[in-house]
């Protein structure tokens, strides 16, 4: 979400993210990807469906709880994207609320953003914006069908977004779909372009 929310920042300077994520079964591991190839199997076989990962079926099914729940009523990882996001975009005064969904996809997380701008900014600037973002890739063609997909991005190191477009309930407002495979993206890649930026600057 950050690759593609701090170009715009940079420009628009953002007050306010709403963010609901559909985050694939991978993000737990192994044993939840076991999980879902089994539940998905027992019910197509009209067997008995068990839950030993995840508290309740995750086929055919989203879970709205993502680790462990606070007392506020934010779930750890809900709260994780909350402080991070502001640290990474280096901006305390951004709000930011999140709730995080676990859903029935092997690999690739995607998400529901809308942020609210200081400065109105077009979808078409933003489309420009982002065309220029380095490991950002603009898929956004409604009338031809063309949006990100978890399956297409899964195995490529991009993060991709569409569905850009003013948001009608407010006057500075942008709404996004962002997808990134999350094993890549989210985890080996990011490790790789850290220790190169350590190499490069001799930190080690």
């Amino acid at each position: 979400m950050v690759v593609v929310l701090k170009p715009i920042h940079d420009v628009a300077k953002i007050k306010r993210v709403v963010v609901s994520t559909y985050q694939s079964v991978s993000g737990t591991g192994k044993e939840a990807i076991r999980e879902l190839e089994k539940q998905t199997l027992a019910i197509f076989q009209q067997n008995e469906v068990k839950s030993e990962v995840y508290p309740h079926q995750i086929a055919f099914n989203c879970l709205p709880h993502i680790d462990v729940f606070s007392e506020n009523g934010y779930t750890k990882e809900e709260l994780k994207m909350i402080n991070e996001t502001k640290k990474i975009m280096e901006d305390e005064s951004i709000g930011i609320t999140a709730t995080t969904v676990r859903v029935p996809v092997f690999y690739g997380h995607s998400e529901s953003v809308n942020i609210e701008t200081a400065k109105k900014i077009t979808p078409n600037e933003v489309r420009d914006i982002l065309a220029r973002a380095p490991g950002v890739m603009v898929v956004d063609n409604p009338k031809k069908n063309e949006y990100p997909l978890a399956i297409d991005a899964a195995g490529k190191d991009e993060t991709f977004v569409g569905r850009i477009r003013e948001d009608a309930s407010i006057e500075k407002g942008i709404d996004l779909w962002i997808v990134s495979d999350n094993i890549r993206k989210g985890a080996a890649l990011n490790a790789v372009q850290i220790a190169e930026i350590l190499v490069e600057h001799h930190y080690w």
